[in-house]
């Protein structure tokens, strides 16, 4: 493997030499220039992985980092400044630079900075060699991500998009599983054909199997035409079934009958139709334990679950929070028409810290909230949510001491949330408050566990 690539500038030629010195011995591989307008030819002719640069000098660094930063290139940048000015060095910082170190030179003090600039290195470059892949192989270019967990999930979905297979998708809800289906199907062979989108547990029970399958002319009281259902609308293309969790076991008959033999039977029909759909479905519940409690056909589940998608929560995503922000952010602006909003600095950082129990849905909300409740240019952290704006709740320490033979993660949680929901007397609002996730959150990790507990609402929660 070659020896990383790192460019020292400095006007200093004595000192540009120990550089060259120190960071050779350590085992990279250095090129040196005297100014910033020597880096910048430098840099068209070959793009090191890092650059180290002194910010005073003829073509300053701080014009260096701009042509950096216009240029698109992706190398580190280190700044190397004077004590006394520490200032400049931190506006440097907000113009992306990595890190910075003062004059005189500690050089083991620098290669350790090198080292973790290298380690970032490498890991944006594993990241967007993945984000580069995925996007030439499948197109899932509008999906903002860079968080590992999250790039391998888009690397699964790219390449089952390329086949027929049955696909379940299952996480929190607000976590974009609707997005990931709609992908799935654009990058497919069934792409020109429809997309049908049902959310089972929006169609009232009475409802259910002639919404999804059709019906005949006078096979119930009001049925007075022949009414195709959203399967058949489906025809050729995707049928994207949401909270499939929902669906009333005599409707999964239907929907099994239709995975294993392409075929719907409408209500008041004597005879089976054929259709040719590929199913996608979401759920934020857990579909095996509700197969193992009798709410869930077994069989039914394993034919859904050919292909299992999880998607990660956002507090997972922890890398994408930035960006998905400020992406957010720009399309409510570009929504109710705002010019000239920017969110402050600390109010950014409340966001990025924030837990976001409600995943990308509440983060959507909230964005559009402030962009249009605000009346200043720059968006204040007294204008955040009072459950944002207000101070992380303090880490809980279980253990004194960690046990020598290990433990389990899934009893220790399990332990937790039956405490907690023992402790607000089975009251399932309190306890997910309790332990700063939504109700929703919860439950999905109640039913993960198996906890009865609680499963039904509380007298509290019925008035």
């Amino acid at each position: 493997m070659s020896a990383a690539r790192i460019l020292v500038v400095d006007d200093d030629s004595s000192l540009r030499r120990v550089m060259q010195m120190q960071l050779a011995e350590a085992g990279y591989d250095v090129a040196v220039a005297s100014d910033g307008a020597e880096a910048c030819t430098m840099l068209q002719a070959e793009e090191p992985h890092l650059v180290i640069t002194d910010l005073r000098m003829p073509t300053s660094g701080m014009e260096l980092l701009g042509f950096i930063q216009r240029e698109g290139l992706q190398a580190t940048v280190i700044v190397v400044t004077a004590f006394g000015t520490v200032e400049s060095a931190v506006e440097a910082m907000r113009m992306g630079a990595y890190d910075y170190v003062t004059k005189p030179l500690d050089f083991e003090a620098l290669l350790l900075v090198v080292r973790r600039a290298m380690e970032r290195q490498t890991l944006l470059e594993e990241v967007r060699t993945l984000r580069s892949a995925l996007d030439q192989r499948y197109g899932f270019s509008g999906i903002i991500a860079q968080s590992k967990n999250f790039l391998r999930v888009l690397e699964q979905a790219g390449r089952v998009a390329e086949r027929d297979a049955t696909v379940l998708i299952q996480g929190e809800t607000g976590t974009g599983k609707e997005l990931i289906a709609r992908a799935i199907h654009q990058n497919s062979r069934r792409k020109n054909r429809s997309f049908i989108a049902i959310n089972c547990g929006a169609i009232p029970r009475e409802l259910v199997e002639s919404e999804l399958f059709g019906h005949r002319r006078g096979s119930f009281t009001g049925a007075l035409n022949d009414r195709p259902g959203r399967v058949e609308a489906a025809d050729g293309g995707t049928l994207f079934l949401d909270e499939i969790g929902e669906l009333p076991l005599d409707a999964q008959v239907k929907l099994l009958r239709l995975l294993q033999e392409g075929e719907i039977a409408k209500v008041g029909a004597d005879k089976p139709t054929r259709v040719n759909v590929r199913v996608i479905a979401a759920t934020h519940r857990n579909l095996q334990a509700m197969a193992d409690d009798g709410t869930f056909r077994e069989d039914l589940y394993y034919r859904l679950a050919v292909v299992p998608l999880q998607i990660p929560p956002l507090r997972e995503r922890r890398e994408d929070l930035p960006s998905l922000i400020l992406e957010l952010f720009e399309r409510a602006k570009q929504r109710h028409d705002v010019r000239g909003v920017q969110l402050g600095k600390g109010t950014l950082q409340r966001l990025i810290a924030y837990r976001w129990p409600g995943n990308v849905r509440q983060l959507e909300n909230v964005l559009e909230r402030l962009v249009v409740l605000t009346q200043h240019n720059i968006i204040g952290e007294d204008e955040l949510p009072e459950e944002i704006g207000r101070p992380a709740k303090p880490a809980y320490d279980a253990f004194a001491e960690l046990p020598e033979d290990g433990l389990s993660l899934e009893m220790v949680e399990r332990d937790l949330i039956s405490r907690t929901l023992e402790k607000f007397h089975g009251n399932q609002t309190h306890a997910a408050k309790y332990l700063d996730i939504s109700r929703r959150t919860l439950i999905y990790r109640m039913e993960k566990h198996g906890i009865t507990t609680g499963i039904g609402a509380s007298a509290e929660e019925q008035h």
